[in-house]
């Protein structure tokens, strides 16, 4: 029998492993489609162990460059079987957190790596997933603040 902890745990990565192909993360009406739809693979995904963490930055949306914190942070991770993941967090990002998982190749080719660190399957993706928080605060929990937490280690 599955404890109250995983199940939980399920029901946010359920709600955090999606991509929206179209227009997501702008908080106007979403379309959310999922890569990941069975709970065996978000189980599986949840509980994966990450190997490579690589913070990265791209521009704002409708900007063509970046500036300091003018821009959005994540956290691409390569779990053990090769895969790799972006955990950000934006707002109107997510149903029941605003800290997602999408498949990186869903990723725009304007993203670059600022920082790189060797996990060694010391950490999950469900770590980076709460690192990341629940809630977004332009100011005080934003983006950058949730890619920083995730790449403390």
């Amino acid at each position: 029998m599955m404890s109250f902890k995983t199940a939980l745990g399920l029901l946010v990565v359920a709600m955090v492993a999606m991509v929206a192909e179209s227009s997501w993360g702008n908080g106007k009406g979403n379309s959310y489609n999922y890569d990941i739809s069975s709970m065996s693979g978000l189980r599986k995904l949840y509980n994966s162990k990450v190997y490579l963490a690589e913070r990265m930055t791209r521009p704002l949306e409708g900007m063509t460059i970046q500036v300091g914190k003018l821009s959005h942070s994540g956290v691409r991770v390569t779990l053990e079987d090769g895969t790799k993941w972006l955990v950000h967090k934006g707002d109107g990002y997510g149903i029941s957190s605003q800290t997602v998982v999408v498949a990186a190749r869903h990723m725009a080719n304007n993203w670059k790596i600022v920082e790189t660190k060797n996990f060694g399957g010391s950490k999950t993706v469900s770590d980076f997933v709460k690192a990341g928080g629940t809630d977004y605060k332009l100011l005080f929990d934003n983006c950058h603040d949730a890619a920083d937490r995730m790449m403390d280690g």
